[in-house]
């Protein structure tokens, strides 16, 4: 133990809070929390057999742990919520934690515009707007939307829409074809549209029934008034809803609001299987893999679901269904019923048809994750062998489980960029690529500009060196592939040796004859055609490619997309498109006298003449 982590153990508070665990290199292993951080933290180091559930797991790396971080909360449940937010952020190799859990997609509504959108979105942000999920898989998200614009159509164009403006002349084929009311063409009003979306919400959240009564109500009020067309339509609906309620009906569960989770186990995963049932109707059946050591208890997996699931949940019913007692379920409901605004209850069911949806949920976790094993031992050997052949041919010392791969890009030298992409275990690491806008390189010099790449990413890769947490926070790679022949593999091995990162493997790979270059050496090193270390490179390569051409792509569009109208004075978005409304193009407007320009809404005869004075110079 460092004095530095000794000094940190002795001044730790007797409050509840957060603590990360980190190694030599600043890497965050472990996010835990605690009622007392005095007492869980210093457990660690303690040599008896008591402690917290993962103390055990976490002691056989005890002696690398070189810092100790924390955060004081007010209340426990506030540091549920801050540990689950830590775990996605920093993905700690100890902790228990949802797959992928950056990208599961929820369903948005726009409530901020006049006329809201429902799209599928996979950010949560605090703009007004309703969410929905999150959804296990994008799948999940498209069959509800699908469901929902059948029966509720809705608009899902980008374009601005302002109550009592019409925004295009004609509308689009989703009006056409009824899955689109038509807000760009003021084909419905305002309060019409949003009784719409109220509808929609209200689907959402699995309260069929609500819709269906204000349907018929509607449905009656038109057969009143002879609008025999209307009232069959809304007949029509009404029966689809009906349908769809019956498809869903849970007998046993009528009137229940209640999430069920079953959880299955295999080797170093786990799988919970949720279901969402509203009302008597099960509104989702998602699966949810997770990352969880063998050593890792049941009750540590299930209370790390519930913590992160439900951290970012927009709906939390008031009981919570598990297949066994939690020892901080205390804490767990706590922080539920500070997420809900109501109480929260977790329960064992132990009899009747709640137990037998139980056993269901868990044999439906189980059947996923015998998949999902199957599957992962299928690519994990196909990996391993190419990276064991890839090992071989370049005479690595083991097979390079991580790797980085650089591109550059540019057109005649202009607006030259760089990517880094990290494949690890033979799968892209897309939250750990990186870009770089070439600064210090003068036109198309492929060697330099590597070169200035390789410096900005390793220079700081050396103990001591200062740089931000996250540059700190990168692994170094098992080898560096580069974009290129022997003048690009030498440009990078000098870079690396100018940093004395003299043992880091690099090779280059050419794209004419799919060749290795290593530096030094006379001859390329040639891959088996069928090889799958040569389709491990070509993947590493063409990811590499494509991100930095992305990156390319987009600032050559920003610096190309420029038209006379962005450098008028006093003309903003709103009146930009007052003029291309009115005119069509800068042309016209130059064209037309002041007059004309003046009497745009929003111009004035002051504004149109300084418009009509810059555009003619």
């Amino acid at each position: 133990m460092t004095p530095d982590l000794e000094a940190t153990l002795k001044k730790l508070p007797d409050r509840p809070g957060v603590y990360l665990m980190r190694d030599a290199r600043g890497e965050v292993v472990y996010v835990g929390k605690a009622q007392s951080l005095r007492h869980r933290v210093r457990s660690y180091w303690q040599k008896a057999a008591s402690g917290p559930l993962e103390g055990h797991r976490i002691r056989a790396v005890i002696d690398k742990i070189t810092d100790v971080e924390y955060t004081i909360t007010d209340s426990v449940s506030e540091a549920l919520l801050l540990e689950a937010n830590l775990i996605k952020r920093y993905r700690p190799r100890f902790n228990v934690r949802l797959k992928d859990d950056k990208s599961y997609p929820y369903i948005k509504i726009t409530m901020a515009d006049d006329f809201p959108r429902v799209e599928r979105t996979r950010k949560l942000v605090d703009d007004g707007s309703r969410y929905f999920g999150p959804y296990a898989s994008a799948s999940s998200v498209d069959e509800s939307m699908n469901l929902v614009r059948r029966l509720f159509p809705f608009r899902t164009c980008t374009i601005e829409i302002k109550d009592g403006e019409r925004a295009l002349q004609r509308p689009c084929l989703l009006y056409h074809i009824k899955r689109c009311q038509g807000p760009c063409i003021q084909a419905v009003s305002k309060p019409d549209y949003r009784a719409q979306i109220d509808q929609i919400e209200l689907f959402l959240e699995g309260r069929q029934e609500t819709v269906v009564k204000a349907l018929s109500g509607e449905m009656r009020a038109a057969s009143d008034r002879t609008d025999y067309e209307a009232a069959a339509g809304l007949r029509d609906k009404i029966r689809a809803i009906e349908r769809t309620m019956e498809s869903q009906k849970m007998a046993a569960f009528r009137r229940t609001q209640l999430d069920l989770v079953g959880l299955a186990r295999q080797d170093n995963q786990a799988a919970i299987q949720l279901f969402v049932i509203r009302n008597g109707s099960l509104l989702g059946r998602d699966v949810f893999l997770l990352d969880a050591a063998h050593e890792a208890p049941d009750v540590e997996v299930l209370a790390s679901f519930l913590e992160q699931y439900y951290a970012r949940a927009t709906s939390i019913p008031p009981q919570v269904l598990v297949p066994f007692a939690l020892p901080e379920g205390g804490d767990l409901e706590a922080f539920l019923t500070g997420r809900r605004g109501g109480p929260v209850r977790l329960l064992v069911p132990q009899r009747g048809e709640k137990r037998e949806l139980m056993a269901l949920a868990a044999q439906n976790a189980a059947e996923t994750l015998a998949r999902e094993q199957a599957r992962w031992l299928a690519d994990q050997g196909k990996t391993l062998v190419a990276l064991e052949e890839l090992a071989e041919a370049l005479a690595l010392p083991g097979p390079p489980m991580r790797i980085e791969c650089y591109d550059i890009s540019n057109v005649q030298g202009s607006d030259s960029v760089g990517s880094m992409v990290v494949f690890e275990e033979g799968k892209p690491r897309s939250g750990e690529y990186r870009r770089f806008r070439i600064k210090t390189v003068v036109g198309a010099n492929d060697f330099a500009s590597h070169q200035e790449v390789l410096r900005r990413r390793f220079r700081r890769a050396r103990s001591g060196e200062e740089g931000s947490a996250e540059e700190l926070r990168w692994a170094m790679p098992d080898l560096v592939i580069i974009d290129g022949g022997k003048g690009q593999v030498a440009a990078a091995k000098e870079v690396l040796d100018e940093l004395g990162l003299h043992d880091l493997p690099v090779a280059g790979l050419a794209k004419e004859r799919e060749e290795l270059f290593l530096p030094g050496a006379s001859a390329p090193i040639v891959l088996p055609p069928t090889s799958g270390a040569l389709y491990m490179v070509q993947r590493l390569r063409d990811e590499a490619h494509r991100f930095a051409i992305t990156y390319h792509r987009d600032l050559r569009s920003k610096r190309q997309v420029h038209s006379a109208f962005d450098d008028l004075p006093g003309v903003g978005p709103k009146r930009r498109r007052a003029l291309l409304r009115v005119f069509g193009s800068a042309k016209r407007v130059r064209e037309a006298p002041v007059e004309q320009i003046a009497a745009v809404p929003g111009i004035g005869a002051s504004l149109a003449a300084r418009i009509k004075e810059t555009l003619e110079a």
